[in-house]
């Protein structure tokens, strides 16, 4: 159970918490799994089947959707966004809205041990590798090498282990 007060929260019943994992205020939590003694921030969003790993820190105003998996030790800075859609649009052709049966979830992969810098975007389909460091604002359209750090817009290696 969180160790912060739960106030103004949405935390479904379906959501798994390990140990000792912290939960601040304005937080929705749904269908998903937190490790051990991970912190989650204020005002974040985590979708159902979205999946953070053990001491990992979540930072406020994050939002992390279905198909990610985030692995252990990770940190994601304030304000990341997360998609999960190549071909995001609201209605079908024929003008009929679009519902979960009209798109295709896209999975993210962040490595164990990665950093991504605050306000940092990262388009679904990539794997952020293991230690790597994504920028600050950094838009992150492919995979990121393990032990790289990447920067800009879109993002680019800027140096190597």
């Amino acid at each position: 159970m969180p160790t912060s007060p739960a106030l103004h929260q949405q935390i479904t019943p379906d959501v798994k918490l390990g140990q000792g994992v912290r939960i601040f205020g304005f937080v929705n939590l749904y269908g998903c799994e937190i490790g051990d003694e991970s912190k989650i921030g204020t005002f974040v969003e985590i979708q159902k089947g979205a999946k953070i790993g053990r001491r990992c820190k979540i930072s406020s105003h994050t939002f992390i959707c279905e198909g990610v998996t985030i692995e252990d030790e990770v940190f994601i800075g304030h304000g990341v966004m997360f998609t999960n859609d190549l071909h995001p649009r609201a209605t079908n052709p024929d003008g009929s809205l679009q519902s979960a049966a009209d798109w295709a979830c896209v999975p993210t992969l962040v490595k164990r041990g990665a950093a991504i810098g605050s306000g940092a975007t990262l388009l679904c389909g990539i794997t952020i590798g293991e230690r790597a460091t994504v920028g600050a604002g950094s838009v992150v359209t492919k995979d990121v090498p393990a032990g790289a750090v990447v920067v800009g817009n879109p993002a680019r290696v800027l140096r190597r282990p």
